[in-house]
């Protein structure tokens, strides 16, 4: 058995090696309270079309359910802090704003083969049983960063740091090698509430509670459906994700601007014109979107996106190109067409459309967009 300080010390040595900027030690015991939350967030369907998420709830409340032999979880962080304040962005109303995390290569990809190689090291150096997870199992890692003294879910229920503010991924090595622990971080939000007045869908019922269907996040990147009009204004120009509760976190005066290449933003993503974007069919959009977590969402719903950003831009240089979009195949794309030329005709330019594309359509959820956006 080896002598548990050193294995640590020789541990985050490694994963510092690596590129993990934090690295911190906890068990798998203790987690029934959040489990506790998480099944009511779950009865109260919180989780949206989330399915996955309700098909392995009763596998969140214990790691060891994932694997019987973990002894310790190591939790490990790496630093994407932006170099600029991502509301900043949703000025621009004619670009569209992506969220910090998805502006470079996919995190998971990123993070994953760094765990694995930290995970190699653990089993070559001490025989010891290892498994990585980024985001690929029912795993509770923000409760357990919380455990391991990484940092504390905040009022948004996003894990806050005291050394790096908002932003930070996650991952986490379970191993059969017995690990002190250290100790847990408390909550430090005190009574600040900027995080939840910030949100422009009133996503969070309470402080500590979120739900996922009024999330823009969730609306955006998750949600394969037709987005409810009353989330489409306070949606502006966020085509995948949104920062506003991270990035108006005081702890953010503490945040480093990211080191890691990977996680640096590419140029067109960065601020990426919509009239550009709009254009995009499905080849061209998994050729720009290679190698990022935007390409899972697919095009027709990246689009749906683009569509409602334009048509909150105000800009009615757009209008040649949405219109366009009216004979999209996809009927999610050509409702969002409807609307975002409801927003940006005038009476005599929408009559005009609706003559030339009405009798011809044949989905009713589009067709109920012409028939709402009435002038």
């Amino acid at each position: 058995m080896p002598d548990k300080r050193a294995a640590r010390d020789h541990i985050i040595k490694t994963a510092k090696d690596a590129g993990f900027d934090l690295i911190k030690f906890t068990d798998p015991y203790g987690l029934e309270p959040n489990a506790d939350h998480f099944r009511q967030f779950i009865d109260l369907n919180r989780h949206g079309h989330m399915a996955w998420m309700k098909e392995k709830t009763d596998r969140r409340s214990d790691p060891r359910t994932l694997w019987p032999e973990v002894k310790s979880i190591i939790l490990l962080a790496m630093n994407y802090g932006p170099d600029q304040d991502p509301l900043d962005n949703l000025k621009l109303t004619s670009t569209g704003n992506i969220s910090v995390y998805a502006r470079g290569k996919d995190y998971h990809d990123v993070v994953k083969k760094k765990l694995k190689q930290v995970a190699r090291d653990i089993h070559r150096k001490f025989d010891a049983g290892v498994k990585v997870f980024v985001d690929t199992a029912p795993v509770m890692e923000k409760p357990l960063a919380q455990m391991a003294g990484l940092g504390w879910q905040g009022k948004h229920t996003n894990l806050v740091s005291r050394t790096f503010g908002s932003w930070l991924f996650l991952g986490s090595i379970f191993t059969t090698l017995e690990l002190a622990p250290d100790p847990a971080e408390a909550d430090h939000c005190g009574s600040c509430r900027k995080c939840l007045d910030i949100c422009p869908t009133d996503a969070f019922p309470a402080p500590y509670q979120l739900d996922a269907r009024r999330c823009i996040s969730y609306l955006t990147i998750e949600y394969k459906g037709h987005i409810a009009e009353e989330f489409r204004k306070p949606m502006g120009n966020r085509i995948y994700g949104c920062d506003d509760c991270l990035a108006v976190c005081p702890w953010n005066k503490y945040a480093r601007k990211l080191d890691e290449p990977a996680y640096l933003p590419r140029v067109e993503l960065a601020f990426p014109e919509l009239a550009d974007l709009v254009e995009l069919d499905d080849t061209s959009f998994r050729k720009v979107f290679s190698g990022s977590p935007i390409k899972r969402i697919g095009r027709d719903y990246f689009i749906r996106n683009v569509l409602i950003a334009m048509g909150n831009s105000g800009n009615i240089n757009f209008i040649a190109k949405v219109e366009q979009k009216l004979k999209d195949p996809s009927p999610y794309i050509r409702a969002m067409a409807v609307w975002s030329l409801g927003e940006l005709c005038d009476k005599k330019q929408w009559i005009a459309h609706k003559h030339k594309y009405y009798e011809s359509e044949t989905d009713t959820h589009v067709l109920q967009e012409w028939e709402r956006s009435i002038l």
